[in-house]
């Protein structure tokens, strides 16, 4: 899209529970039109009440934000930074309502995700669209949101950093039980999601099919984890893998496999001794990572006698600020960053997503950032 006069931004993400009474509740929001009785909720509410019914991820937002804020400062640029989330206070529809009451009327959104499939983007793009809907402010205020930034440097330095300095703490751990050269996998993890809906990830081509063969969320996940590995001389020659977890929903279901833990005890029957675990599709440290990663991966790998790292997320990295505030200036009118850097060749990622991209297999929304949407243009295909 051509530079345009934003006025404010928006920073969209997932949201949390902030206490045990809020478990449920937040569980109702993020399950709901599925008819999955609160009964069930408690079942998979485990994670949450372990940690006294607190996400860290809203804190982790605040503290972003409050990056965001003072790198712009930094800058010398005046644009404020709200922030509103999808299920849990405060909710995005609110956040429009209250940026439009301060007066601003062209909004650029940075959501917490940096791939494509449904769930990251395109629900994103609802998120917003449907918001303007509710809040009657539909042709008031102009939304608008920033590429997906799995390749942009930003993102992608922070974990170089965190793999680098893994690898030398999990060779570190291995000589001190007199095994220094056990075998070491580097084993990046991302949320899983269902087939279909992996399949259905990204752009569609002349004939309505995938540009990418196992979908755009997977491709883009490989690509990512390449370029960083191509940017670590100590991982030249060592074994690595893309592995899912967070899986939830109907057993039937298909999702993305292998499961972190299955794929923990299978490299340990292939002799590896030693694994890097990279929270590659994760900006944050949210529950995701602290129970899924942090306790269940650790506990596996402990059972197994693995010595394992789990690699930082981006979080408030100094980089991924910086990267974050270019995203921001690629697309404003006034301090307008040209460049628009990717490290991999599926990017730089579209400011405005193509028809059927993403596609909702529950049934269409208004959306925001959408060639099919009353904002934008077409954009050339990524790579281009």
């Amino acid at each position: 899209m051509a530079p345009k006069a934003y006025d404010a931004v928006v920073l969209a993400s997932f949201g949390g529970p902030e206490g045990q009474d809020d478990v449920i509740p937040f569980l109702r929001n993020v399950t709901r039109g599925r008819g999955i009785p609160d009964e069930r909720l408690e079942e998979v509410s485990h994670h949450y009440r372990a940690f006294g019914g607190v996400s860290p991820i809203n804190g982790q937002n605040r503290a972003l934000r409050s990056a965001m804020e003072a790198e712009l400062r930094r800058r010398g640029i005046d644009l404020p930074v709200y922030w509103g989330n999808r299920n849990w206070e405060p909710f995005i529809a609110d956040t429009l309502q209250e940026a439009y009451d301060a007066g601003h009327r062209k909004v650029l959104a940075v959501t917490t995700s940096a791939y494509s499939c449904y769930s990251s983007c395109r629900q994103y793009r609802e998120d917003l669209g449907m918001a303007l809907v509710t809040t009657g402010l539909e042709g008031r205020l102009e939304v608008d949101k920033v590429r997906q930034y799995f390749d942009h440097p930003g993102f992608v330095e922070p974990f170089v950093e965190g793999v680098t300095e893994g690898l030398a703490k999990v060779r570190a751990g291995l000589a001190e039980r007199g095994t220094p050269e056990a075998p070491v996998h580097i084993m990046f993890s991302t949320h899983s999601i269902p087939m279909g809906d992996a399949e259905a990830a990204g752009p569609r081509d002349a004939d309505g099919g995938p540009v990418y063969e196992e979908g755009a969320y997977v491709a883009q996940h490989l690509a990512t984890a390449q370029a960083v590995l191509d940017r670590i001389p100590e991982a030249e020659g060592l074994e690595w893998s893309l592995v899912y977890q967070s899986r939830s929903g109907a057993p039937h279901i298909p999702w993305l496999e292998p499961d972190i833990s299955d794929a923990l005890r299978d490299r340990y029957e292939n002799g590896t001794r030693g694994v890097v675990v990279v929270p590659l599709g994760f900006v944050t440290d949210h529950m995701e990572v602290v129970w899924d990663l942090d306790t269940e991966a650790r506990q596996t790998c402990d059972e197994l006698g693995i010595v394992m790292d789990r690699v930082p997320t981006p979080g408030t990295h100094r980089k991924f600020i910086e990267g974050l505030i270019d995203l921001i200036l690629e697309r404003t009118l006034e301090n307008n960053i040209a460049d628009r850097p990717s490290t991999t060749s599926l990017g730089p990622w579209y400011d405005v997503c193509r028809p059927n991209c993403c596609a909702n297999r529950r049934g269409e929304k208004p959306t925001i950032a959408a060639v099919d949407s009353t904002v934008g243009t077409p954009l050339p295909n990524p790579g281009e």
